[in-house]
């Protein structure tokens, strides 16, 4: 359990990073349901629990996500649950059990580039954005390879350009972290592959995307490209050799997937 000497709760956003970028050792409070699991003890935390960053709003052209808007929400939103081939429900529902996914926010995965995150890699998969109080907008992509910051994660914007998508996730027990996940994604041609709990952050399959999507390799072709291509590590849970086979089977499965649905 963490512990905190000052909570600091901000009227604004503005006011909240003027808090957290004032020392490098400020922290900032969320859905908290990550800090719980270790013991930290924290000399300034900043709440943001009432700076209205809970929700999902759908307009035309593209869905916003507030950074804290929880995963058991990405799990029942019907929003999301009809958009983008259901993929962002799909990658959480297994997540621990309703009560962690019922504190536990969108944007401490994406901004902390969590390895272990689920729906980083689904996210990753699709046309992502995120928007950043003092960063601006910029591509998730992009996002994940820049050097950490003080900023604070206001939302995550996902266009809908209507592309059929896969979440393909592999566990040791239903309600774990997957050991390796991997989405695809496919629109007018163009494919995306993402492999994430590599247990590095989720990235983004370059030359496997553009080999896809400019020839006509087979899903299996697919898997083993995407295998060759990405580094895999080892931990506690799976050896980057398990991993590595892992990604063959889970990205051929999702390209097979959406597939059937082109």
């Amino acid at each position: 359990m963490f512990t905190v000497r000052e909570l600091a709760q901000p009227e604004s956003i503005e006011e909240a990073y003027v808090k957290l970028s004032s020392d490098p050792s400020n922290v900032l409070l969320a859905g908290c349901a990550y800090l719980r699991l270790g013991n930290k003890k924290i000399d300034v935390a900043v709440d943001l629990d009432s700076l209205n960053l809970d929700f999902v709003t759908e307009e035309t052209d593209l869905v916003e996500i507030g950074a804290m808007t929880t995963l058991r929400e990405l799990e029942t939103n019907p929003v999301l649950r009809k958009n983008f081939s259901g993929i962002l429900p799909r990658s959480v529902e297994h997540i621990i059990g309703v009560q962690f996914r019922s504190s536990a926010t969108v944007g401490a995965p994406v901004f902390s580039r969590y390895g272990f995150s689920d729906p980083l890699t689904a996210l990753l998969a699709l046309e992502t954005s995120v928007e950043l109080f003092n960063g601006g907008r910029l591509p998730l992509a992009d996002f994940l390879v820049k050097p950490y910051s003080k900023d604070i994660l206001i939302k995550i914007i996902i266009q809908k350009d209507g592309r059929q998508a896969s979440f393909q996730g592999f566990r040791n027990a239903a309600s774990d972290y997957s050991l390796l996940n991997a989405a695809v994604s496919h629109l007018d041609g163009k494919w995306k592959v993402a492999v994430g709990a590599r247990p590095m952050a989720a990235q983004i399959a370059v030359k496997t995307s553009a080999a896809m999507s400019g020839g006509s390799l087979s899903a299996e072709e697919a898997g083993a490209m995407a295998a060759d291509e990405l580094a895999f590590g080892s931990n506690a849970k799976a050896s980057g050799e398990y991993r590595k086979a892992l990604c063959k089977i889970l990205v051929a499965r999702a390209v097979r997937e959406v597939s059937q649905c082109r």
